[in-house]
């Protein structure tokens, strides 16, 4: 299962550079093109494949983050005690999930070699706010599920941004909030913050 990750990876980058085009784009079709020119961009990019993380964490910061809404991402993750969490206490959650997600995936990158994307029909209605857009990773092997779920957000700058993924039936954020919330009723936010930076140094050790 844990070599099949690397999907997710792929799928935040898909959702990278979300052009002007993407205000007026349907979701499915933005999913196919960006699913396609990522995975042409990492066949092409040894540095990405090299599990090195400075590329990586280039790419996440001025490519992938703004066309996420990973403040819904991590609030979804982290359950109702984000409600009661300070502004600095989210801006800490949001830093080390992302660390997380970052360094977990990275490795699994190099795994990327004859994938492609096959889309499957969009059941949505023009005037939808959220959609699911399900695809499957066609290459070696059986078949993979990967699903979006997108929100179209108003105004300037508006389109289609990820909040949530599915991997072969297993949604990412309820994955995590299965892991935080546990943590949150034992030591409070404070102590999912310190389990999160202590992980993520265990990771980066790992790596050194």
């Amino acid at each position: 299962m844990k070599r099949l990750w690397w999907f997710v990876v792929a799928a935040f980058l898909s959702l990278g550079a979300v052009g002007a085009h993407a205000e007026d784009e349907a979701p499915d079709a933005m999913v196919k093109r960006l699913s396609n020119d990522v995975l042409d961009t990492i066949k092409a990019d040894k540095s990405l494949r090299s599990g090195d993380l400075k590329p990586i964490i280039a790419l996440v910061d001025s490519r992938i983050m703004p066309s996420v809404n990973f403040q819904r991402m991590t609030a979804s993750a982290v359950g109702p005690a984000w409600r009661q969490a300070t502004p600095e206490q989210q801006k800490a959650l949001q830093d080390e999930f992302k660390t997380l997600l970052v360094r977990t995936y990275a490795g699994a990158l190099a795994q990327v070699s004859d994938q492609t994307i096959a889309m499957k029909p969009l059941r949505a209605s023009p005037e939808d706010k959220e959609v699911l857009v399900r695809t499957e990773i066609k290459g070696r092997g059986d078949p993979i599920q990967l699903d979006y779920r997108l929100e179209k957000t108003p105004g300037q700058g508006s389109g289609w941004r990820i909040y949530n993924l599915n991997v072969l039936g297993v949604w990412l954020v309820e994955t995590y909030k299965s892991q935080f919330v546990p943590e949150i009723n034992a030591k409070g936010i404070d102590g999912l913050i310190a389990m999160l930076a202590e992980r993520n140094k265990a990771n980066a050790a790992k790596k050194g």
